[in-house]
């Protein structure tokens, strides 16, 4: 069973999203900003990351940014969230440090593809 950290600050996506996760087999650990989630990095282990990048306290770009500059974490996937649909902004996402980018509202087969194709190498 694969570890995700869903890095999310709206209420309602956040448990929306986890509920859907985990009823597909996931383990679902939540982060409500980029500061939480680089704590619950360093706290456990995770094999992908799903990254909102409109977030408070410290964004998903930053987040992204700092968790690219550990070496453990080099091969970590972290699948950009975000209402940001420009093509500008995937490629902001990717120059952070993202490995792919969905876009809010989340259409849970095509993140579950996304994801398929960082989990299985």
């Amino acid at each position: 069973m694969a570890k995700l950290l869903l890095v999310e600050d709206n209420e309602m996506n956040r448990d929306m999203l986890a509920r859907r996760l985990m009823r597909r087999g996931f383990e679902v650990t939540v982060a409500i900003d980029g500061e939480q989630a680089l704590k619950k990095l360093s706290e456990g282990r995770f094999d992908l990351v799903l990254m909102d990048l409109s977030l408070p306290v410290m964004d998903g770009w930053e987040a992204t940014r700092r968790i690219r500059q550990k070496p453990k974490y080099a091969d970590l996937p972290i699948i950009a969230l975000t209402a940001h649909a420009l093509e500008g902004d995937r490629h902001k996402a990717i120059e952070a440090g993202c490995n792919g980018f969905e876009t809010k509202p989340v259409k849970i087969e095509s993140l579950l593809e996304t994801m398929s194709n960082w989990l299985d190498g």
